[in-house]
């Protein structure tokens, strides 16, 4: 079984700058290199096998320095647009990769719950409490990417040889991924993401199952990415660019 284990908070000087990242190591499975990823939200990630001296991923990540600068400069730069939400009618909300409008519905007697009508998504409850709206809209996130999921599994799965059995899932809204998966095999999801449109949708579902062949980031990972999804870094970043839009709470 593979485990991950955390080198904790490294900080190396890119002129007057100071770029910080979390190390992660990885126990039990070799990657061949260092990989360096900068979240939507702006947070620098490094992966490196254990045996990777750490003065080689400062190197490394002194090396691409101004890429990663340039890189969270423009996921703050996005994330400084986007305010909370109020959860009141009129406000965006995205279902697969379109915009909807929320509209709050005060019925004493109505039982709470969001529907998708139109162009709107409805939310009705019995008095206007803001923690009773954002809860519906969670619920109704919730059901809808349970169905979406699903039926997109097993359409992505289908041409992978190695998956011989669909993979279970559950969904945990999180603020800072679209999904994981563990040692054991099993996918966590974020329902955020049926906000998303279809493709990115599948990008993220074909990153997890290329994930129960190689459990870590490694050149042979990307490798079965790519042979799979040619465009994934365009849709990638794509996601990545709509990702304030959709986890906006």
């Amino acid at each position: 079984m593979e485990t991950l284990g955390f080198d904790g908070q490294h900080r190396v000087a890119y002129g007057d700058e100071q770029i910080a990242f979390t190390l992660r190591r990885q126990t039990t499975r070799v990657v061949p290199r260092v990989a360096i990823h900068v979240e939507p939200d702006g947070r620098v990630q490094v992966d490196a096998p254990p045996s990777t001296p750490l003065a080689d991923v400062l190197a490394a990540v002194r090396k691409r320095s101004r890429w990663i600068s340039q890189h969270v400069a423009a996921a703050k730069a996005r994330m400084a647009h986007v305010l909370p939400r109020e959860y009141v009618s009129g406000e965006s909300i995205h279902y697969l990769g379109k915009r909807y409008r929320l509209k709050v519905v005060v019925e004493p007697a109505s039982a709470a719950e969001a529907k998708l009508r139109g162009a709107f998504v409805v939310v009705n409850v019995p008095r206007h409490d803001v923690n009773q709206i954002r809860a519906c809209i969670d619920a109704w996130y919730r059901e809808r990417a349970r169905e979406v999921f699903a039926t997109r599994l097993k359409v992505v799965s289908d041409p992978l040889r190695w998956v011989r059995q669909l993979p279970t899932f559950r969904l945990q809204f999180m603020t800072r991924q679209w999904g994981s998966c563990s040692p054991s095999g099993r996918l966590t999801l974020n329902p955020w993401l049926v906000a998303a449109p279809r493709d990115g949708i599948d990008y993220v579902l074909l990153h997890e199952l290329c994930h129960l062949k190689h459990h870590n980031h490694s050149r042979s990972f990307y490798s079965t990415l790519t042979r799979h999804l040619p465009n994934w870094e365009r849709v990638k970043e794509r996601l990545d660019d709509q990702a304030e839009l959709f986890l906006r709470r």
